[in-house]
């Protein structure tokens, strides 16, 4: 027990928790008891941190057979918790669990608890409400059904309803352990008491069924009580017991022959004390009924003063939700705002997009316009080539004498000019290609037409200069009319270098200006855009917040209206209790005053009894047998009525332990439906 109370310390300890002084004191009385003890931590509050180390030191052999853990207050994590440790606990015999308002996650629990554990033989669940939740409910009925070893359940003031007493009948069909079941102060109703009566005939374990204060018809209850499990006499004990209380009478009948007047003064005397704590046990009755009825009237009260907190909120709740969408109106007039802003600035965008297309197109013609120019050039210096030729040719006529000397300068002559028309002709090709490919990508054209320019340039200078030469041997006239062809194409070049300077500079130009504009634009687009995805944000978020909103409302609106159908629900149940509790007390006076009106026949009938004694004192000397039989029957007749008072003044301090009983059910279920209630959370947090 040592070792078990340093690893429970250890283990509080290692959860960053001190441990409670309660655990450990109980823990070194048990160590000092011999033997295995009780573990009795009822009415301690166990934190969370205790339930999870008990919970991990309980499985296996534990120091002691019995855990009593009652008005504990524990929470669901807990229970969770503990009944996982004792699920695997093979020393502990008895729990208790009274008391602790276990629900769904506690029910299910138990049932685990039930299905694995193979040692617990008594298990108290009393004062609990196991049988709101019917799906937590439903699993705890079936471990039970599959449990084999539990013998004793106590399952007293659990809210079970019809739909628990189906569960719990079709577990007792399965059970074959179970000797004693505790189910008083429940609402079973007459459909529960019949599945529980169908059940207990195929039940062959089953001794002790207590069903009272669940509102069972009295044939049903009768029923149960004469069925072989239940303990009651069977008539031939009952006659046993009969015959020998007669044997007794008939052998003190002489003795107490002159004791029977004294005796039935006495009885008369106790009948009307009887009486008239009767009545005094009916006033004390009426008392506590409208002590009760007071007592739930200020329930009732309460409620309704949560119900107007809550409609508070709601009146709070709704006004925000008005806020909200003012608030959503203005964002979404700042979003048109922002969108007919946005809207503007595209057809700006567009109208300068146009703009600068309109002024680039210009520019593409202009440039077209010098290249046309440039085309015009070539063209003349074309033609001045021509009429050199033409002067060439008239040279050749004049200088006919020589033709057989300049026969190959001729056709050197010749092949050169066929040289210089295929290359102006490939030129010209050359620069029609330029002007498509100009279309596509005005710098690839350039640096191309560049290339072929300074090519035909080059070759044209390389042929001249050939030309030239063979001129200047053959004779001086050739040397000036080279003279004039190179001045010629000298004044071409001078002027072609020019224009293509020119072209060069203005598209440079233009290409710098066009840059500069696509890069404003590009900055404006920009800008727009993130303006256009902020306002995006805005929105969405406003959109987001809003419909929280509304989710929230529409929830606190279910809340609220739950919370009115259960305030009904509870005053139809209040209503209902009290028409009960009613009809109870009206049945009550009528049994009442039917046991008055027996007691005065039997009073009638002690006085017929006397005057027979009498007459039986005066003929006992003649008829002496005659007056033995009658006076055992009268012997037995006072027995039955003793009897009957007894069943009598048990019945009625039963109904008053009834009556007590259900109004502190009644008062502890409007508390525990109180405290537990959402409603009082809310209004904590509050």
């Amino acid at each position: 027990m040592e070792e078990f109370r340093r690893a429970y310390a250890r283990l509080c300890a290692a959860g960053g928790a001190a441990p409670q002084e309660a655990v450990l004191r109980r823990l070194r009385e048990l160590g000092e008891a011999p033997g295995r003890g009780r573990l009795d931590l009822a009415a301690q509050s166990l934190s969370l941190e205790t339930c999870g180390a008990l919970g991990r030191l309980l499985p296996g052999a534990a120091p002691f057979a019995e855990v009593a853990l009652g008005d504990c207050g524990l929470s669901e994590e807990g229970v969770k918790l503990l009944l996982h440790g004792l699920c695997s606990n093979t020393t502990v015999k008895s729990l208790d669990l009274k008391g602790n308002n276990l629900r769904t996650m506690g029910a299910e629990a138990l049932g685990k608890l039930l299905r694995q554990n193979k040692s617990i033989r008594s298990l108290i669940l009393e004062w609990n409400s196991l049988g709101v939740w019917e799906e937590g409910f439903s699993f705890f009925c079936q471990g039970l059904g599959a449990n084999n070893v539990l013998q004793r359940l106590d399952l007293r003031n659990n809210q079970i309803n019809h739909h628990g007493a189906g569960e719990l009948a079709m577990a007792l069909k399965r059970n074959a352990s179970l000797q004693e079941l505790d189910l008083r102060w429940n609402n079973i109703g007459l459909l529960g008491g019949r599945a529980l009566l169908n059940c207990l005939h195929s039940n062959k374990t089953l001794r002790r069924l207590e069903l009272a204060g669940n509102n069972v018809p009295s044939d049903i209850l009768k029923a149960v009580e004469t069925c072989p499990c239940s303990p009651a006499l069977s008539a031939s004990e009952q006659a046993l017991d009969h015959n020998q209380d007669r044997q007794t009478i008939l052998s003190q009948t002489q003795n107490r022959a002159c004791m029977l007047s004294k005796e039935i003064l006495n009885l008369k005397d106790e009948k009307t004390k009887q009486f008239l704590d009767l009545m005094d046990t009916i006033d004390k009755q009426r008392e506590e009924i409208a002590r009760s009825g007071r007592i739930s009237a200020g329930r009732v009260s309460q409620l309704q003063e949560a119900l107007k907190e809550q409609h508070s909120i709601m009146n709070s709740l709704k006004a925000k939700l008005q806020m909200t969408e003012a608030a959503l109106a203005l964002s979404e007039q700042k979003v048109h705002n922002l969108g007919e802003l946005l809207s503007a600035m595209k057809q700006e965008q567009a109208n300068m997009v146009e703009r600068h297309f309109a002024e680039l197109q210009q520019q593409k013609q202009e440039g077209a316009d010098r290249e046309g120019k440039l085309f015009r050039d070539l063209s003349a210096c074309s033609e001045k080539n021509l009429l050199l030729r033409n002067q060439v040719d008239e040279l050749e006529k004049k200088c006919k004498v020589q033709q057989d000397q300049l026969f190959l300068l001729k056709q050197d002559l010749t092949n050169a000019t066929a040289e210089l028309k295929l290359r102006a002709v490939q030129a010209e090709e050359r620069l029609e290609m330029e002007k498509r490919r100009l279309k596509q990508s005005l710098e690839d054209m350039e640096s191309l037409r560049l290339k072929e320019v300074d090519h035909m340039t080059q070759h044209m200078e390389a042929s001249e200069r050939s030309l030239q030469d063979r001129v200047q041997r053959l004779e001086a006239i050739r040397i000036a009319l080279e003279e004039e062809l190179s001045q010629v194409k000298a004044a071409a070049l001078t002027e072609r270098g020019h224009a293509e300077e020119e072209l060069i500079k203005v598209r440079n130009q233009a290409r710098l200006d066009e840059q500069q504009r696509l890069e404003h634009l590009e900055e404006k687009l920009r800008l727009m855009t993130e303006s256009r995805d902020e306002a995006q944000n805005c929105c969405l978020k406003q959109k987001q917040m809003v419909s929280e909103a509304q989710a929230k409302a529409s929830q606190l609106s279910l809340h609220t209206d739950g919370l009115r159908r259960r305030i009904e629900e509870l005053q139809q149940d209040l209503n209902s209790k009290e028409q009960e509790k009613m009809t109870e007390v009206n049945k009550v006076k009528v049994e009442l005053q039917e046991q008055i009106g027996h007691l005065q026949a039997e009073r009638t009938a002690q006085e017929g009894l006397r005057e027979k004694i009498a007459a039986l004192e005066r003929e006992l000397k003649v008829l002496s047998s005659n007056h033995r039989e009658a006076l055992l029957d009268k012997e037995g007749e006072i027995s039955v009525l003793l009897e009957k008072l007894r069943m009598k003044e048990a019945a009625i301090s039963r109904m008053r332990e009834e009556e007590a009983q259900r109004a502190n059910l009644l008062q502890n279920a409007i508390m525990a439906y109180v405290q537990g209630s959402p409603l009082r959370t809310h209004s904590s947090r509050k």
